[in-house]
């Protein structure tokens, strides 16, 4: 019986994302081509290559192993015809991130992107909370108060949280000082619900006793909620630098919240990356480990 190089292909991205449906988006088939390749390959080899659930599927042992043993071939066969070929036939990245990432920082930074890899097409997604997180793309940046010392995850940089308003209310209130947190609404993210009260602690700040405080479910409404003058917001940066040099944020006090959050770049193909992922990887870690670590 022939193995197609087809099939092998089907394995490889099956083995990666775990899931016949993604597969079949990423090669452009149908999940119902994608499961008869598998399902033929299998018969082949005479061995189950997956586990399959009602839900989800894993990777057998033998499946595991023979990933190992294939991925690594299918990738240097892929890069000996792509050096052959006289067209070049885009590619194509996925990544997941927060959304507030991605609209501050991210997508600010693809200037350049386009003209050094022109055929490399990137494929974004947006979550809203940590939740949410995806690890059906190929890279996901996370927001994450647990350290990351795996060799497929990269640690970009952490966060601080600063008290900050729009211009109008800060005018009013910055001459009351530390009083001023009993008078106005406190902003903050639901996910932090007692960031303030944190502050307040590790500032000394005993008497803090705030009169309203508003949660809210991301961090775009949260900073988006101070600059309409709403209150006063804990806010991320440097995530979060541009509304301050566009003065759409002015920072009300010195002292900042310093937490264990940090975002990290987590390679989802873990065993042998592709190039263009790798090249997306080393990217996004000059642009921001680098440059805001």
């Amino acid at each position: 019986m022939h193995t197609s190089l087809r099939g092998l292909r089907c394995f490889c991205v099956a083995a990666e994302c775990l899931s016949f449906k993604e597969t079949a988006k990423r090669l452009f088939l149908t999940p119902s081509a994608v499961s008869h390749q598998i399902k033929q390959l299998e018969e082949h080899l005479q061995q189950p290559l997956f586990i399959r659930q009602t839900r989800a599927i894993t990777l057998s042992e033998t499946g595991q192993q023979f990933y190992q043993r294939i991925a690594p071939l299918m990738t240097q066969l892929c890069d000996t015809v792509s050096e052959f070929n006289q067209t070049q036939i885009p590619l194509e990245v996925s990544i997941s991130m927060p959304e507030f990432f991605a609209s501050e920082l991210f997508v600010p930074q693809l200037i350049g992107w386009s003209s050094k890899y022109p055929n490399i097409n990137l494929k974004l997604d947006t979550i809203k909370s940590r939740s949410e997180q995806q690890t059906n793309t190929d890279l996901s940046i996370v927001l994450s108060g647990k350290r990351h010392n795996q060799p497929h995850a990269y640690d970009l940089f952490p966060l601080e949280y600063v008290p900050a308003c729009n211009k109008n209310l800060y005018q009013h209130i910055v001459h009351k000082g530390y009083s001023a947190l009993s008078e106005t609404p406190l902003i903050l993210h639901k996910a932090r619900p007692y960031a303030w009260h944190q502050w307040a602690e590790n500032i000394g700040f005993d008497e803090f006793k705030p009169q309203q405080i508003i949660q809210l479910d991301s961090m775009f409404s949260v900073a988006r909620a101070a600059e309409q003058g709403i209150g006063i917001a804990l806010i991320p940066l440097p995530i979060s630098q541009t509304w301050f040099d566009n003065q759409n944020l002015i920072r009300l006090f010195d002292q900042s919240l310093t937490s264990h959050d940090r975002y990290y770049l987590i390679n989802h193909q873990t065993e042998t990356p592709t190039r263009e992922v790798q090249l997306l990887i080393e990217w996004i870690v000059d642009k921001f480990k680098h440059h805001l670590g």
